[in-house]
């Protein structure tokens, strides 16, 4: 399986074709902005380095049904047109459920959901709507290669 960067460079190309593009990479400031906004909302979520990589390269994603979350439109430093599906906001949006509290969400398709399990430590796609349990990964890198490899299938 190709790595998620040369995917993003494929999916780059799919919409170039259709006169769009990739977001822009978010800012340090706003990668910093977002951190300081979970850990004063959730203390106990700690967000994974290789999803920080992820948004030094893009600001989220939503390509062929699938959602990658980034930072929330509010802590952008510029103002931009396009919707973002924040981390935060969606997070909120999730946690109106008890028993999602259990889980990180970082992103989703009309079928998935892409999370960080914190009861066992894991990280896992879920059927999105129930809840049940799809498959696990080794890290979220390994998550996201997957996800976008299902999204360019």
């Amino acid at each position: 399986m190709q790595s998620w960067k040369d995917m993003l460079i494929k999916i780059e190309k799919i919409e170039a074709n259709y006169g769009s593009k990739l977001r822009r990479p978010a800012s340090e400031l706003e990668i910093s902005e977002m951190k300081e906004n979970i850990k004063q909302k959730w203390s106990h979520i700690n967000i994974p380095n290789s999803y920080v990589e992820l948004l030094n390269h893009v600001n989220g994603l939503d390509f062929n049904g699938l959602v990658i979350y980034g930072v929330d439109k509010v802590l952008l430093e510029k103002e931009i047109e396009e919707d973002v599906h924040g981390f935060i906001e969606t997070n909120e949006y999730w946690y109106e459920n008890e028993w999602q509290k259990q889980y990180v969400f970082f992103g989703d398709s009309d079928t998935a959901w892409y999370c960080y399990d914190m009861k066992e430590n894991q990280y896992v796609e879920l059927d999105n709507p129930s809840g049940t349990l799809i498959q696990k990964y080794e890290g979220f890198r390994n998550m996201l290669d997957d996800a976008l490899n299902t999204a360019l299938s």
